[in-house]
Formats: C-alpha cells, structure tokens, sequence
C-alpha cells in the first residue's frame, strides 16, 4: 500500500437512537442511525413506525381531502 493516502482506521462506538451500542471501526469518528438490527422490523417481526414531526399524520390528512374531492367528482 502507498504511505499517506489512505484515510485512518479508527475503532469507533454506534450508538441508535433505540439506545443499542456496537463497537466497529470507521473512518468517522461517530455514527447514530435510527434504526439497527435490534429495533428494524424485519430483524424483530414487529412493526413500528418512527414518526418524526408528525409526518404520518400531515400525509393522512393530505390524502384523505384528496380521497374526499375525488368521491364528489
């Protein structure tokens, strides 16, 4: 390998937002994904929805005026 032009190699610590931590290693120094394999649906068989701001809810109201206008047409 040529000296100086690889990115160093760092032991690093995971942290989801589901509160599980693993140690890898990265270039980043810090990575925090929203879902791992101990809270993603299908590694645990049950479904849940991350719901950040409310956009479940803002996408049901949009389409249920839209399913609205076009029972009317």
């Amino acid at each position: 390998m040529k000296k100086g032009i690889h990115p160093e190699l760092n032991e690093i610590k995971v942290t989801c937002t589901c509160g599980a931590t693993f140690d890898m290693r990265s270039t980043v120094n810090e990575i925090k994904p929203t879902l791992c394999s101990q809270c993603h649906p299908f590694y645990t068989g049950e479904q849940k929805f991350v719901d950040t701001m409310g956009r479940i809810e803002r996408f049901e109201k949009k389409y249920k005026k839209a399913k609205k206008k076009s029972k009317k047409s």
